[in-house]
């Protein structure tokens, strides 16, 4: 199974760097860009278990970000949490959370709050690898198991074709017999 990545989006590469830190030792692989046209881009060639976005950048900001993300259908369902240095201002709360976002927190914030939201997203995204990686497997199995019925169909068929044109051997009738499903 892949590492899970978190996409850190803000226009400070101090920021970017104090993220990477209150990140590291979980089980993720950070990536990190300065802008949203820059999310974006990477948005389009990799997954990631959760997004952390700057409300606030110059260019397109954090809000304008999440409404291009949440109207992909390959990225709707990525959690994104807000991160902004604005004073708890309830009406950019409801911007944030109305564009897609699952949390929105003001700066400064406690680091370990922050990790151990992160570290939630990371295992539902682990669990949903794990969960596609299940199907898949049914899948094949369940496949494997058709080609499997066919075959053992077609031999049937071909000893019932034989048996009709020979003389009857207890022997290979109980052997025959072994080969019908609820007999032995």
């Amino acid at each position: 199974m892949s590492t899970a990545r978190v996409l850190l989006v803000d226009d400070r590469s101090e920021n970017l760097l104090a993220l990477e830190a209150i990140l590291q030792g979980l089980p993720v692989n950070t990536i990190a860009v300065t802008s949203g046209e820059e999310a974006l881009k990477r948005l389009l060639s990799e997954d990631y278990a959760a997004i952390l976005l700057d409300a606030q950048m110059p260019g397109m900001d954090g809000f304008e970000t999440a409404r291009h993300i949440k109207q992909r259908e390959k990225t709707r369902h990525t959690p994104i949490i807000f991160l902004t240095a604005a004073d708890r201002d309830a009406h950019l709360a409801m911007r944030g959370y109305s564009v897609g976002a699952v949390d929105y927190i003001t700066k400064p914030f406690d680091p370990w709050m922050l990790r151990t939201k992160v570290k939630v997203f990371i295992d539902l995204w682990a669990q949903g690898q794990a969960l596609r990686q299940t199907s898949e497997r049914t899948r094949d199995l369940r496949e494997r198991e058709g080609l499997l019925t066919r075959r053992l169909d077609q031999a049937r068929d071909a000893l019932a074709a034989w048996q009709e044109g020979r003389d009857v051997d207890p022997e290979i009738d109980r052997i025959l017999g072994l080969l019908e499903p609820g007999q032995a």
